[in-house]
Formats: C-alpha cells, structure tokens, sequence
C-alpha cells in the first residue's frame, strides 16, 4: 500500500491550456499549438481554447455593468488548468491585439486567474526571426500578471512555410523534437511549482 511520503511525491496529471494568438483559419501559430497536442509526454493533457475573438474591446465602462460572460469561462478556463501555452504570431514587432484584449480582460477578473500560473511560449512567422519579439513583449505582460514563464528551452518558429504542409501539418523534425522539449520542461516546470 502506498505510503504518505509516496503520495506527496507521486507526480499528478498536468493539464495544460493551449491560447493560439491567431484568428487566421490556417494559421501556423495554431498549426504548431496543434503539433503540442500531438506530441505530449506522458502525464500531460491539453486542451486548445477558442472563443477569445468574441470578446468585446476591453473598456472599464462595460466592465462596471459586468464581466461579458465569454470572458468569465476564459478565466475558469485558466484557473482550472496547471498550465499555460502560448503560440503567438508576431503583428508589429509584438503580440496580436485581440490576444492582448483577451490577456486585458482576463487579468480584470476577481482572483486573477494568471497569478502563479506557470507558462510556455511559443511562435511561429514566415520571416526569420520567427517572432521573437512578440515572445518578449508576452512575457513582460507575464510579469505584471505574476505569471511563471518558462525561460528555457525556447521555440521559435522561422520560415514556418517551409516546416507545415499544406494541411498544417509540423513536417520538419527539428521543430517537433524542440516542442517536445519544451512540453516536457513545462511538465518539469510546473510540477516543482507546485512542490513549493
């Protein structure tokens, strides 16, 4: 029979919530959120939210009359999870603006629900720097939020057309063998977060 000392050293399902940045129908920013799915490690569910491109713009005079409802099942949606990640396009040297909206409004919620939560990130773009500079600009919001993000091993993107095929599908190896480290290292991540 297992023992007290085993049951708090036993490691526990990490569910993560996956927040694509793009509404783009064959976005490879989705695309590769897609690839995560596929390439969990043992232990590790998730789950791809959508629905954030129905929220209003975030003005505190329609906060006053209340939170829009789609926006309070956002924020159960990361309370509930042990984890977040985020694959983000790069608009204008930083994060798409109704992914911002959607951070904005979640982040006005009563217990925000991205205090302490642990965090991936990753992007993909056409140009070669494969939008790292939206990646910083998103972790500077995960600073403010209190939110853990994991540093290293990171996954960006470049030349995402040469790397999906047609249907979106990842083909190219490197990139798929870096997110399964970075799911992995989140798994890692998330559970020393929750020993302390």
């Amino acid at each position: 029979m297992e023992d007290s000392t085993e049951r708090s050293t036993a490691k526990k399902n990490i569910h993560v919530l996956g927040i694509s940045g793009s509404l783009r129908k064959e976005s490879f920013n989705t695309a590769a959120l897609r690839a995560a799915a596929a390439l969990l490690p043992a232990g590790m569910s998730l789950e791809m939210y959508e629905g954030w491109e129905k929220f209003p713009m975030f003005n505190d005079d329609v906060k006053v009359q209340g939170f829009p409802p789609e926006v309070v099942e956002f924020g159960m949606r990361i309370a509930a999870a042990d984890a977040l990640l985020f694959v983000t396009p790069e608009y204008n040297y930083s994060i798409p603006g109704g992914l911002k909206n959607a951070i904005d409004w979640a982040s006005r919620l009563p217990d925000q629900p991205f205090n302490k939560k642990p965090v991936a990130i990753m992007s993909a773009s056409t140009g070669m720097l494969g939008g790292g500079r939206a990646q910083y600009h998103l972790r500077q919001s995960c600073v403010f939020l209190n939110m853990f993000p994991l540093n290293k091993p990171e996954v960006i993107i470049s030349r995402a057309q040469e790397k999906f095929d047609a249907q979106g599908n990842l083909t190219d190896e490197p990139t798929r063998e870096q997110i399964r480290k970075l799911l992995i290292a989140l798994g890692e991540w998330t559970w020393q977060l929750q020993k302390t």
